[in-house]
């Protein structure tokens, strides 16, 4: 392979796209990534050049100036639902009908990955919009081909790789949601393997492919194995979840992914997950791809070490850690409003003016109100957890020095801020998008 091929990856610091761009490195192209934050491009890899690109407002002429030294396009760029930061419209369908107009004729092939079931009457919209972009690719003059890998696993966890590892590490009790849908896996380099296989023009332009293995699992089943592999026991006892819960679980998911939280639990992932995810690999195999690894295959591949294990716990644990943080804040400012006189009442005991003491009642319960909200919003996730920090430091700062007598309280006012502002130090380093 000449070192002279540019490939270019949309999406690149995804779970995809981040592995498609390390097997086309690896094999010797010159890459660029492209996505919409420039320091997630840096963080994933800070050795290639990188283009901060909204990939959903892009215009065609953007991307012909983008696209124009490249030899290979490989898509990876998707959303799972329309959210605060997402349109699938604009994802899958209105990114591509651009950049087919910016590439027609420049004869460079553009790899598509899509996913397995995709139809134009599929049960969520993320099936059928992906299908429609798919539609759009089939039916340009382009040198494409399209991969439709089905449960993608990797080391990296994310959405539904990131959905699996927490299931299973779920402590005591299983939780059992739709355990007998059927579902087929396929191995991350796997998918990166067939992207260079592409790339390389080893497959046939318009190759329509599933990526998948051959067996077929009940989601149990797969759930059960990863548990295996993360080294915990079996479970004692299996809760099944009620439809009507699992339900108003994913449009509370839906609720956040309109606050930018891109939780792998909206109603579009359990849709997908109720009616199985499965593909068939003799339409890959026959156009000369490397068979795709098994599960058991994919797991042996992956060594789990502790930090799969504390991954798994600590997604869970986070969003209880924001919710805490929020209820524990927003509270504090209720109370502040609520309770104003009593609390200018501590001041002015002291020597404090009565205007100061209102001053600083009203805005210390305005600010606690502020970031007990904003931490709720996922841009401003963690800011608010390291505003929160500094906030308790003054707090606790200017009460050692102007009412020192309250660390003696016994109901402990004072001792309560530190643990608050722990956990707000856990949530401000642990989270992160990819």
């Amino acid at each position: 392979m000449s070192t002279e091929k540019t490939a270019i990856v949309l999406g690149a610091y995804g779970l995809i796209g981040s592995a498609c761009l390390r097997a086309l490195k690896r094999d010797g192209f010159k890459v660029t990534g492209i996505g919409r934050s420039l320091s997630a491009g840096l963080q994933c890899d800070p050795a290639i050049a990188w283009l901060e690109r909204d990939i959903a407002t892009a215009t065609a002429g953007q991307w012909s100036q983008d696209l124009a030294a490249a030899d290979v396009v490989v898509n990876a760029s998707g959303a799972l639902q329309d959210g605060a930061r997402d349109s699938l419209q604009g994802i899958h369908e209105v990114a591509i009908s651009r950049l087919i107009d910016a590439l027609s004729g420049s004869g460079t092939r553009f790899i598509q990955i899509s996913a397995a079931g995709v139809s134009e009457d599929a049960g969520t919209e993320f099936m059928r919009s992906k299908m429609r972009g798919d539609n759009l690719l089939m039916a340009s003059d382009l040198d494409w081909v399209i991969l439709r890998p089905c449960v993608v696993i990797g080391a990296q966890a994310y959405g539904g790789t990131a959905l699996l590892r927490a299931s299973a590490a779920l402590p005591v009790v299983g939780m059992r949601v739709h355990p007998e849908a059927s579902f087929q896996t396929v191995y991350i380099e796997d998918v990166a393997q067939a992207v260079v296989q592409a790339a390389r023009s080893e497959i046939a332009t318009r190759t329509v492919a599933d990526l998948t293995e051959a067996e077929v699992h009940s989601f149990q089943e797969v759930v059960d194995k990863v548990r295996a592999w993360l080294g915990y026991p079996e479970w004692r006892w299996h809760i099944t979840m009620p439809r009507p819960f699992v339900a108003a679980i994913g449009r509370m998911a839906d609720g956040l992914g309109w606050l930018g939280w891109r939780s792998p639990l909206r109603t579009t992932a359990l849709r997908v997950l109720a009616n199985g995810v499965t593909g068939d690999a003799r339409a890959w195999e026959a156009a000369g791809g490397t068979p795709c690894r098994g599960l058991d295959d994919t797991l042996a591949a992956l060594p789990a070490t502790s930090q799969e294990r504390l991954f798994g716990r600590m997604f869970v644990l986070l969003p209880l850690a924001v919710a805490t943080l929020s209820v524990f804040w927003i509270a504090s400012g209720v109370i502040g409003f609520t309770s104003r006189e009593q609390a200018e009442l501590v001041l002015t005991e002291r020597g404090f003016t009565d205007a100061f003491a209102m001053f600083g009642v009203i805005g210390g319960a305005a600010i606690d109100l502020l970031l007990g909200c904003a931490i709720l919003l996922r841009p401003w996730t963690r800011w608010a957890a390291l505003g929160m920090i500094a906030v308790s430091a003054g707090y606790l700062g200017a009460a050692t020095v102007w009412t020192p007598d309250l660390w003696a309280d016994p109901l402990g006012p004072l001792v309560k801020v530190i643990p608050g502002a722990a956990l707000a130090l856990i949530v401000a380093v642990i989270l992160e998008d990819r």
